[in-house]
């Protein structure tokens, strides 16, 4: 897949909730209620990154969940980085 452009990553972002721009990495903070919250996030975002063939870094501090996505085989920011920041959206919703 190819690495977007700079002007393609800020419409697309500009989509997406929440998500702010790191170097070549969209990342997100994820605040939930409790651990076992988070858990069950994270699993159901494991299903979704594993069918998309894509796995995002994932950071858990008890309560919060920050989730990172980069392709790095492309060495930057690909459509399915945005696609899968959706489709986690749509889990927490």
């Amino acid at each position: 897949m190819a690495k977007l452009s700079d002007a393609v990553i800020q419409e697309l972002l500009e989509n997406l909730s929440g998500w702010t721009l790191e170097g070549d990495t969209i990342k997100k903070v994820y605040m939930l209620h409790t651990f076992p919250t988070v858990i069950s996030f994270v699993t159901h975002i494991g299903f979704l990154a594993e069918a998309a063939g894509h796995h995002p870094d994932m950071d858990i501090r008890y309560n919060r969940l920050t989730v990172a996505l980069s392709t790095h085989d492309a060495g930057g920011l690909t459509q399915k980085d945005f696609d899968l920041a959706m489709q986690i959206d749509e889990i927490i919703v």
